[in-house]
């Protein structure tokens, strides 16, 4: 009795682990590195708040509420970093070129992996930091700006 209820959970046990190996499922994904990639999220009320909660989670700590780059960590990490709420910082970086920074990391600063954001999500955070630099919460240069 004993030999049969092992077997199965080692089967079980394999099987979970195959899973969780097999790492991320595939989604569709637009080729964010390729130049002259257009923004497909288009900057609304509710793009932006979307964003905003993941900002709030993933990005505030380091590059402040506001985005203006003067945090804490950043300091304690010797990191200088861009100042999101002028709209010359960003202004000559197209938003392919924002989203594979968010997707794939840089330097210190962690990757928004696939596992944890859709290529939606990301896109929408690019709506949003665009928008930090504008007064009325929209974005100061166009979120297709490439």
């Amino acid at each position: 009795m004993i030999k049969p209820l092992l077997c199965a959970s080692t089967v079980v046990l394999f099987a979970i682990a195959a899973v969780s190996f097999a790492g991320p499922m595939a989604q569709e994904s637009t080729p964010a590195a390729a130049p002259g990639v257009k923004n497909p999220i288009k900057s609304t009320p509710q793009s932006r708040a979307h964003a905003k909660e993941i900002y709030d989670v993933d990005c505030a700590l380091c590059h402040g509420t506001n985005g203006d780059g003067k945090t804490d960590l950043a300091k304690a990490m010797g990191l200088t970093l861009g100042d999101w709420t002028d709209a010359k910082t960003l202004a000559a970086r197209p938003d392919a070129e924002l989203f594979k920074t968010i997707r794939n990391g840089k330097g210190k600063m962690p990757s928004e992996a696939e596992g944890r954001a859709k290529d939606h999500d990301v896109w929408s955070l690019v709506v949003y930091i665009r928008s930090l630099a504008s007064k009325e919460g929209s974005a100061a240069a166009p979120a297709t700006a490439n």
